[in-house]
């Protein structure tokens, strides 16, 4: 079959059963452990800051979808990253290709300067098509596994700081505090309230996971994490999703310490195993990671295009 029988185009509401199918099949044949229901893809067609009618891309042929292209604009650091994904009886007839070229045409309308796609390292045809698209490596971040039994657990009652979890209203709080952390760190792209509060609401999350830490009345760090389910075997795991200090009140201590809060809530709910990802180029972050038990487990690599 050859591509000029694929039909690439827009998403459109009517889509919505049809492209829930999709994704499920494909888990399916592929398993990742992601959540692929109904109502956790409504939540991401719903992000803050996109528009699925112009940002996402749907390929099909014969009026079955085999494939589509999700846009995530972050334009404040002039960057769109693409998430591609295709049936794998579709593959390996330029398909792929095609969406891409939809979508460069869109980065080009948003006034985006790169694009950035993030894949598994042993993902060799993606290596693949991304080299012929123009597409460059750039980074790569590894992904760390901790088993909660092997910390060894210090009196964390011991230090002055006062842990506590978000409240409600606080969105504002987390939101400055997360961008003062993690400016100037790769890839970042500062946040608003409304995509805090977007994101503390989604069906997985709960402020309950958000922890504070507080030096008198000032907020200095936070842990955000989350209880993930593997689709397959419904195992619950952990999940260190954001960790960030204030930058004047670093190297006291503070990471390694709502660090151990953070573990110590998902020890609480019953969870064993934690899971993180870290820049592999964030020296201060991986050290801390390690020294709290963390192992490398898999990695991931980005691959970037200037947009001319």
């Amino acid at each position: 079959m050859s591509d000029f029988l694929y039909t690439v185009r827009n998403y459109c509401p009517a889509d919505f059963n049809n492209y829930v199918q999709f994704n499920i099949e494909v888990e399916k044949v592929e398993p990742t452990g992601y959540c692929v229901s109904a109502e956790v893809i409504a939540e991401k067609l719903h992000r803050p800051n996109y528009s699925p009618e112009q940002d996402l891309f749907i390929a099909e042929t014969g009026g079955c979808i085999v494939g589509y292209l999700d846009i995530t604009p972050e334009l404040k650091i002039g960057r769109i990253i693409l998430n591609c994904l295709v049936h794998p009886d579709h593959r390996r007839r330029g398909l792929a290709s095609k969406i891409f070229g939809c979508a460069l045409f869109r980065a080009k309308e948003l006034g985006a300067k790169i694009a950035q796609v993030n894949i598994p390292q042993d993902s060799k045809v993606a290596k693949i098509v991304l080299s012929k698209l123009g597409f460059k490596f750039v980074r790569r971040f590894l992904q760390l596994r901790l088993d909660i039994d092997e910390v060894h657990w210090p009196d964390i009652n011991q230090f002055t700081l006062d842990y506590r979890h978000l409240q409600s209203g606080e969105e504002d709080i987390l939101t400055q505090l997360q961008n003062r952390s993690f400016a100037g760190n790769w890839g970042y792209n500062p946040n608003t309230v409304k995509e805090i509060v977007y994101r503390t609401h989604l069906n997985y999350c709960s402020p309950e996971d958000i922890i504070l830490v507080s030096n008198g009345d000032k907020v200095v760090g936070y842990c955000w994490v989350l209880i993930t389910h593997e689709a397959t075997t419904d195992e619950r795991r952990g999940q260190i999703r954001m960790l960030g200090v204030d930058p004047r009140y670093r190297r006291r201590g503070i990471g390694k310490r709502v660090l151990l809060a953070g573990l110590d809530h998902l020890k609480n709910k019953g969870l064993r195993i934690v899971e993180l990802t870290v820049d592999s180029e964030n020296n201060a972050a991986c050290a801390l990671y390690q020294s709290a038990g963390f192992k490398i487990w898999a990695s991931s690599l980005w691959y970037e295009k200037v947009i001319d």
